[in-house]
């Protein structure tokens, strides 16, 4: 993730709104996935049962995740795969680094999402349609200035060839390819990656090394708990009842295969997560899928996109996840990019509470709460913030100066004018409050209520 210190997403996100064209390629993108979404899951019950099932699985797994991870390890060891770990992502590099030998590598990105943003030196905005920003039309030019004699056409299936026809070669030229983990089973010893392109399939036989990584919670403790979970994901992420590939990957290539990696190795990756996990209530997070479905349903994400946000993981997901991993000090705004609708707590197929966990963390944010274990709590809050709240406690606990700053606001409110500093970040997209003309005391003892 990021570990830029002049990250501001207030600035990124009002770019992003004032870009017209990147708000029409959402809105049309985020519609169609979330007609998708409704059609296929058309039964209320079976959405309901079938989510309730993917969210105690993760649970179970969750809280039994050390052993879970020591029977993993075991188990991929005896079937002939190496395992890894890494604190951070900076140790998690160095491990594949060290796999690679060499570090004048060529790096290319396999999917055809991947591949287009990697053309144009861009970061995903999407966790699965990392290149949903684009329009055809765009897409169209880059691969006519990027891709050597590439023609100029607008047709799909023209530009899908053209991706197709540069990455068929580079696979089995690729010495080493390097993949994800959707799942990986505890009690067989399988990597499953679940992918529609068929690129992955061919990233992790083709070449002689697979290097694979994951995130430490994405251990299930049985295969069984694979299909309910794999249902969730493709039809929450793109609607689709079933992906085109589903690749169970428990060793490197035997004696007797005809393809197949000779070397597998797994990297498991803290970088944050075993921290997360001390906390009983953020601990869900970690529960997530990684399906996108909070990012297509959310409004906040559908007007700025995902570039705004600065992370890897955008959306409310990365709104929750990233100030955990990097410092809710430094990501303190993020909790608070959005409306609290609840639409990506209501779509998510394991059923994390994201409007819950983004108002814990905006509290965390300026505030550290007793036996916190959060990076960064209470780092948002400035000097300035502090003394303010100091002040309004002191006035709160006086009754008589409580009584004269009411009578105060009552009278002179009207008279601050709208961009003054203190009123500047409400007013830039709101109108100026207006204070009441008579305190509710005042009301009060007008009407012949006794004070108390």
């Amino acid at each position: 993730m990021s570990g830029n210190l002049e990250i501001d997403f207030l600035a990124s996100s009002t770019r992003a709104l004032g870009d017209a064209q990147l708000r029409r390629n959402f809105r049309r993108a985020m519609d169609g996935l979330m007609a998708k979404h409704a059609a296929v899951f058309p039964d209320p019950a079976e959405w309901t049962r079938l989510r309730a099932l993917g969210a105690a699985i993760r649970a179970k797994n969750l809280l039994k995740l050390p052993e879970l991870l020591e029977q993993l390890e075991k188990n991929l060891t005896s079937n002939g795969i190496t395992v890894h770990w890494a604190r951070t992502t900076a140790e998690a590099n160095q491990v594949v680094l060290r796999l690679l030998e060499a570090h004048g590598i060529e790096s290319l990105e396999s999917d055809l999402g991947e591949y287009i943003i990697q053309l144009d030196g861009e970061m995903p905005s999407h966790i699965i349609m990392p290149a949903i920003h684009k329009n055809k039309d765009q897409i169209a030019r880059l691969f006519s200035q990027k891709i050597k004699n590439a023609k100029y056409t607008e047709e799909v299936d023209e530009l899908t060839a053209m991706a197709r026809a540069v990455l068929r070669r580079k696979f089995f030229e690729a010495q080493a390819g390097l993949s994800g983990v959707n799942f990986a089973v505890a009690e067989t010893g399988t990597l499953c990656l679940v992918e529609n392109e068929g690129n992955g399939r061919m990233s992790t036989h083709v070449p002689p090394l697979h290097i694979a990584l994951m995130g430490l919670e994405k251990v299930v403790e049985r295969l069984e708990e694979v299909p309910p979970l794999y249902s969730l994901l493709t039809r929450s992420a793109t609607g689709q009842a079933i992906s085109t590939y589903f690749n169970l990957i428990s060793g490197p290539r035997s004696g007797g295969e005809q393809d197949g990696p000779r070397e597998v190795h797994l990297v498991i990756l803290d970088n944050g997560r075993s921290r997360i996990y001390q906390d009983p209530e953020l601990r869900v997070t970690l529960a997530c899928i990684r399906c996108g479905a909070c990012m297509n349903h959310c409004p906040v994400y559908t007007r700025i996109g995902g570039h705004a946000y600065e992370a890897v993981y955008p959306g409310p997901i990365g709104s929750i996840l990233t100030p955990q991993v990097e410092g809710v000090g430094l990501r303190h705004e993020l909790p608070h990019a959005s409306s609290l609708c609840g639409a990506c707590a209501e779509v998510c197929p394991v059923q994390i509470p994201i409007t819950h966990l983004l108002i814990r963390l905006r509290r965390e944010s300026g505030h550290k709460l007793p036996g916190s274990t959060v990076l960064g709590a209470g780092e948002a809050r400035s000097g300035l913030e502090a003394l303010a709240w100091s002040v309004w406690g002191w006035v709160l606990g006086h009754p008589r100066v409580y009584r004269l700053s009411t009578w105060f606001a009552t009278r002179f409110w009207r008279l601050l004018p709208a961009g003054a500093p203190v009123l500047k970040a409400w007013t830039r997209s709101r109108h100026k409050p207006r204070a009441a003309r008579r305190s509710l005391q005042e009301m009060a003892r007008s009407k012949g209520v006794p004070h108390v």
